[in-house]
């Protein structure tokens, strides 16, 4: 099984208006809730591409509660098509704190989302161990794990760090998806993959050159760098060379699950033993089908084929 660690999950709800004006009152014309945070929506897809995954990381209160009902009986994405699903086994570790939520507002008019994060719950000391009890024993059935989002107040900012440096003493390969100092802690723990976008990448290392950027953070310990570039695609940087994939055409829709389809696609890809370039233009198929889709987590089925099967890869020169 795959392991996704979210340990600042979220109660995702949209509301879609007929048009996102400043300064006016909304009729809203549409509300979804789902579970969200990047593990959980990484955790989804997964299960969609017929990969079983365990999802784990904290949850609390009436938002955690909600969260945790509907992700035991959520459909599993992309419904529809006939290939094989997944499933998705809820490891979450209760807390006293209340989960947080994401808002996002689509407007109908231009497709375009504007989000709101909450911060998080705090963590306490004996909830961090239990939390580190359980990962400890899910490592040990695990063929992957993704190390996904924010932290939530209380945990230290090393985190990743150290769920890195157990997972390599349990012979389990990492892709870690942050930002910030989180993110430069974690990459000096040498995660097997990192999937920042540019601008992490770039306040990462300091670089503005995309390519350049992922040589720089291979160097700070990353074994491989996916550079996730907008819709302009991706970049991926390994020991073995450099390939830039680009979607076939540009889709209008919601790009709040586009990461997290990626780093889905990079996870499986890792976990078949795929090529590299084969994981980078799985990648960016899938973001490009969850811009399709109307919520984070999802993606769309016809969408996601077409686009496997026109993405363009290119290889730079070899990796320094």
């Amino acid at each position: 099984m795959i392991l996704t660690v979210t340990l600042n999950t979220a109660l995702d709800v949209t509301y879609r208006v007929p048009e996102l004006r400043p300064h006016t009152t909304h009729r809203v014309t549409e509300v979804t809730e789902r579970p969200g945070g990047k593990g959980l929506n990484v955790a989804r897809v997964l299960a969609a591409l017929g990969h079983d995954t365990v999802v784990t990381g904290f949850v609390g209160g009436v938002t955690g509660a909600v969260l945790r009902q509907l992700l035991a009986g959520i459909a599993t994405p992309g419904g529809g098509h006939k290939a094989p699903r997944g499933t998705i086994t809820d490891a979450l570790v209760p807390i006293a704190g209340t989960t947080r939520r994401t808002i996002g507002v689509v407007d109908a008019a231009t497709g375009d989302t504007t989000q709101l994060n909450e911060p998080g719950p705090i963590v306490t000391t004996p909830e961090w161990s239990t939390f580190m009890d359980g990962y400890g024993r899910l490592l040990r059935e695990a063929s992957a794990v993704a190390l996904c989002g924010s932290l939530p107040p209380g945990v230290p900012v090393g985190t990743y760090a150290q769920l890195i440096r157990e997972a390599h003493a349990a012979g389990v390969p990492t892709l870690l998806d942050t930002s910030g100092e989180p993110l430069r802690r974690g990459i000096a723990a040498r995660p097997h993959l990192v999937k920042p976008n540019a601008d992490e990448l770039a306040g990462l290392t300091g670089s503005t050159d995309p390519l350049r950027a992922a040589r720089d953070a291979r160097r700070r310990g990353a074994r491989a760098v996916a550079a996730s570039l907008g819709p302009d695609g991706m970049l991926m940087v390994t020991a073995h060379g450099a390939w830039r994939a680009n979607p076939p055409r540009r889709l209008t829709g919601n790009p709040t699950g586009a990461g997290d389809a990626a780093v889905a696609g990079l996870l499986s890809g890792l976990v078949e033993e795929v090529p590299w370039p084969d994981r980078l233009a799985r990648a960016v198929a899938l973001s490009a089908a969850a811009v399709r889709a109307p919520v984070a987590g999802e993606f769309d089925r016809a969408v996601y084929d077409e686009a496997l099967a026109r993405v363009e890869v290119t290889e730079h020169p070899a990796a320094a």
